[in-house]
């Protein structure tokens, strides 16, 4: 079975949440034998990630501009004749602003999976025009994808209620259960000591509340440091002002990190902090549980999903109700086990085989 896969930008060590997805789902997909081509963004390609190839996947990169409102359709579009071209058995797309294309593929004989990820209209850094765009791209997708996967009930709901799609694959995200590493050499050269310091890991975009998180953790006297791990795709007015406020109440700014860097980073927490206004199924909060982390999460839909303790929560965008819950967290920081949850609900050989059977779906009509 021949697989093309857009609307990422691509593999390995790139940051996003589709991205993830992507580098942990489609290895496994090979390994049960099916073929997988990832088309991904020139713009995110450089010294460390330029292969052709990565874990039998073959990677294609093609053209896109590095314009956060055009970047995601011009490429969709070339990818679509890429894929028409080379016909494959299943074109999976991701994302619903690359969804805008489902009409094109379909007329051009493609069958089409849609991975619908998040309402991403929801998020704050997208002005009208982008926000109708990616609207109709959710459209485009509901009506014209052979087999849709959601990754959560709220988005499944969404689309019954919106397009009477109610055929759509609840798959959720997974995660991978990791080896914690024992150096501690980056943290070192962040200044910083094991158990000492509490993070949060994310784009630098305004969903993702790290303003207000600065604002809050501001308020505490304590010995704790704060950490931001991620970096902005496209610098914005938003993301160069975060910056500047998180040097101001010195928080400690990794940049994008994967690899041996990041599992530092996340073995040696004391607790993770997820402010988000908007999630799909936010993998950061699944890789902080796949470590055992305690954790401290806004109440919005996605987060709620996950089905923490009730004292895990804190209301979505209120400073002074997010400041109490750390202190109150820090005081009686508890032991978490996940690892049950993670093998049994977000197991990423349980999510392929569940992809694989859409995918069958589709060739046995």
């Amino acid at each position: 079975m021949r697989i093309f896969v857009l609307g990422t930008r691509g593999i390995p060590e790139i940051q996003g949440g589709v991205e993830t997805h992507c580098e942990n789902l489609y290895p496994i997909l090979t390994k049960m034998g099916c073929e997988v081509t990832i088309i991904r963004r020139k713009p995110y390609i450089n010294s460390q990630n330029r292969v052709s190839e990565y874990k039998n996947i073959q990677l294609v990169d093609l053209y896109a501009p590095h314009l956060k409102s055009f970047e995601a359709i011009v490429h969709s579009l070339l990818g679509i004749f890429f894929a028409w071209r080379n016909k494959p058995d299943i074109l999976h797309i991701h994302a619903i602003g690359p969804a805008l294309v489902a009409p094109l593929a379909r007329l051009l004989g493609l069958k089409v999976v849609l991975t619908h990820h998040g309402s991403d209209y929801q998020r704050q850094k997208w002005g009208f025009f982008a926000k109708t765009i990616l609207k109709l791209g959710e459209r485009f997708g509901a009506k014209f994808a052979n087999q849709i996967i959601v990754i959560s009930n709220e988005i499944r709901k969404l689309l019954e209620n919106k397009y009477q799609r109610f055929d759509t694959n609840l798959i959720f995200n997974g995660i991978i259960p990791p080896q914690k590493s024992e150096n501690t050499d980056f943290l070192d050269f962040l200044n910083l000591k094991p158990q000492k310091y509490i993070i949060s890991v994310g784009r630098f975009v305004q969903e993702k509340g790290f303003d207000y998180l600065i604002d809050a953790f501001s308020i505490l006297k304590t010995e704790y440091k704060l950490v931001l791990v991620g970096d902005a795709d496209h610098e914005t007015v938003y993301s160069q002002q975060l910056k500047e406020k998180a040097q101001k109440n010195n928080v400690i700014l990794t940049g994008f990190i994967r690899s041996e860097k990041l599992n530092q980073i996340y073995s040696n927490a004391k607790l993770f902090i997820l402010p988000s206004f908007h999630e799909g199924l936010p993998i950061a909060l699944l890789e902080a549980m796949s470590y055992n982390l305690d954790v401290l999460v806004s109440d919005i839909p996605a987060n709620l999903e996950v089905n923490l303790e009730k004292n895990d929560y804190f209301e979505t965008g209120n400073v002074e109700n997010l400041s109490q819950n750390i202190e109150r967290k820090l005081k009686n920081v508890k032991i978490r086990n996940f690892d049950n949850v993670i093998k049994e609900k977000y197991n990423w050989e349980n999510i392929a085989r569940q992809t694989l059977e859409v995918y069958q779906k589709i060739l046995n009509k």
